[in-house]
């Protein structure tokens, strides 16, 4: 089945200048952009944005992580998205991701692993939602 997942390239991805590597791979691995942009996350849509996690250890240096730099934006459509997508993006754990996933190539570390990939539909359809207004999302192939 085709659908829809969310995707957020991270600040330390994108000062190292490995956006247009990751989207390459992603493009590669046979997703289709709807949408995507550049953005700066406040301190409110990042804590917004991982409220999941908020008390543990490590939730303050996430959000202080998040907001130190622009981030890439995206929705990505593909059979089984949030799977593939998942898979193409490794472990969290740069350290345990696979050889020739984003994390194992383009992450430092736990928290600075590159890149977000959505864990479910639902997720995916919430997350994209505090970021992209529905005019901007891409319904079928564009050409010229």
């Amino acid at each position: 089945m085709t659908n829809r997942t969310f995707t957020i390239i991270k600040p330390n991805a994108v000062a190292a200048g490995n956006t247009g590597k990751i989207l390459d791979m992603i493009l590669n691995a046979g997703f289709k952009i709807r949408a995507l942009k550049m953005v700066f996350m406040s301190r409110n849509e990042a804590t917004r944005f991982y409220a999941i996690h908020q008390g543990k250890p490590f939730f303050a240096d996430l959000v202080e992580f998040m907001t130190s730099g622009p981030v890439i934006v995206g929705i990505l459509e593909k059979e089984n998205a949030v799977a593939a997508l998942r898979e193409l993006v490794g472990n969290t754990d740069p350290a345990k991701a696979a050889e020739g996933t984003i994390r194992r190539m383009f992450a430092d570390s736990l928290t600075r692993n590159a890149i977000h990939a959505s864990d479910s539909d639902e997720n995916a359809q919430q997350e994209w939602s505090q970021f992209f207004k529905p005019k901007e999302i891409m319904v079928a192939d564009y050409c010229l």
